[in-house]
């Protein structure tokens, strides 16, 4: 968006232009579950994450997640958890890659998994944005008007996929015979590329020997 009058470096971020921050949460259909728009500009992915009340009710056990249960052909429980990437803190109900510099096979192949699962939200981004073409240029309201047509855009975006299920489009496909997805052109788009990695998060070790898990 514009730089807004007097914000000095409120909205600024890392890659050198001014926003506010769209943290949201997809189905397989692609229509968004959870938005949170972050007004004050600055704040990473993961600081979004730490101040929305999806995170405190997920935190606090309050948000009416399944049971632990085994995997397919298992016998240990496993909790069911969120897909988040570099920028957000491991939990046991927060599963993210290994580190990029990891040359263990094993875990190339979990992170490259847990990716995948990923995309799903990534699609409805691009849906969105494609729909919705302000998002693909600069914005010149104020922020709080900003905050508010991004909200009404995620609305009208389910709407649309409720009403017109078949207008998906331009969004990975997967081969039915290799189950391997076969991007498309989008991702190419440099408005989605993703945030860097944050410091200073003390992960848990019982999220690390889930993670560990998995990944076997």
């Amino acid at each position: 968006m514009k730089k807004p009058p007097d914000a000095g470096s409120c909205y600024y971020n890392y890659k050198g232009f001014h926003s506010i921050v769209l943290m949201a949460e997809a189905d397989a259909t692609y229509k968004f579950l959870y938005v949170d728009v972050e007004a004050e500009g600055g704040v990473s992915d993961g600081g979004t994450w730490s101040n929305c009340s999806l995170h405190d009710v997920v935190e606090e056990n309050r948000a009416g997640v399944p049971q632990t249960e085994p995997l397919p052909n298992d016998d240990q429980p496993v909790p069911y958890h969120v897909v988040g990437d570099d920028a957000f803190a491991l939990r046991t109900w927060m599963m993210k890659p290994f580190s990029s510099r990891s040359h263990v096979l094993r875990e190339r192949i979990y992170s490259y998994r847990l990716s995948r699962s990923r995309r799903v939200v990534e699609n409805a981004f691009e849906i969105l944005c494609q729909k919705f073409r302000c998002f693909l240029t600069t914005m010149h309201q104020h922020p709080d008007t900003i905050n508010l047509i991004t909200m009404c855009t995620c609305v009208l975006h389910n709407l649309i996929l409720i009403r017109y299920p078949h207008a998906i489009s331009k969004v990975d496909r997967k081969d039915p015979d290799t189950h391997d997805l076969n991007p498309v052109g989008w991702r190419t788009d440099q408005h989605l590329q993703g945030l860097l990695p944050l410091t200073g998060h003390h992960t848990q070790k019982d999220a690390k020997d889930q993670r560990d898990y998995l990944s076997h």
